[in-house]
């Protein structure tokens, strides 16, 4: 059983800042890569950022420059740091991962519950 938990989000400002963070714990082998993606009300869930096993990312164009995505394989995290927060950002957010449980299964990608950020004054 492997398990992805969100937190760090809420209500921020135009221009502020926040830190999500995402812990997968259980039957765990390897972690591939590792994502973020944001749905918003009355839209699809859409990719925002993922990140490699050996660290290297890709981003969405909107938010190239403002998140960035970083990750700690000692620990089973990936983490979405975003600045410049616009209202355009608001959604729930979900993590993602690749995770093998054992040697011989092949990778399956799991989800976290999603975690509400919302861009307001």
């Amino acid at each position: 059983q492997v398990q992805l938990v969100e937190s760090g989000g809420g209500l921020v400002q135009p221009g502020g800042s926040l830190r999500l963070s995402c812990a997968a714990s259980g039957t765990i082998f390897s972690i591939n890569a590792m994502g973020w993606y944001r749905q918003a009300p009355g839209k699809q869930r859409d990719l925002v950022a993922t990140i490699t096993s050996g660290g290297r990312t890709t981003y969405i164009d909107s938010v190239k420059g403002r998140f960035t995505i970083s990750r700690d394989n000692a620990k089973n995290m990936v983490y979405l740091q975003m600045n410049s927060l616009k209202p355009e950002d608001t959604a729930v957010y979900y993590c993602n991962a690749d995770i093998e449980t054992d040697y011989y299964t092949r990778e399956h990608k799991y989800w976290g519950q999603g975690t509400q950020v919302t861009v307001s004054s």
